[in-house]
């Protein structure tokens, strides 16, 4: 992977699932409302003074969101955030830098 670049998509495993659920709260407080279902389905990595997390979430009936996640390096000790997220997307819909 290219530094800068985004990776390919990668099926969601359990650390991308802990990844969206350290900021489901942050998704919920924006959308002002609780999702029962938030699980990663897929995910992209992009690494740039840290790492971008691209993850797509099914939260329900058809329902996705793509949530871009920051990681800050190792030694920076800050919580994870979420920089971005779009909603309205479908199962297909393609994970792309946003």
């Amino acid at each position: 992977m290219l530094c800068g670049g985004l990776g390919a998509a990668q099926p969601a495993t359990a650390d991308t699932q802990r990844i969206a659920e350290e900021v489901k709260s942050q998704v919920e407080e924006k959308e002002g409302k609780n999702f029962d279902v938030f699980a990663a389905v897929e995910f992209k990595t992009q690494v740039v003074a840290g790492m971008n997390y691209f993850i797509k979430v099914h939260v329900g009936n058809d329902e996705f969101l793509h949530l871009r996640v920051f990681r800050n390096l190792p030694h920076e000790s800050v919580p994870l955030s979420l920089s971005s997220y779009q909603k309205s997307k479908t199962k297909h819909d393609e994970l792309t830098y946003f």
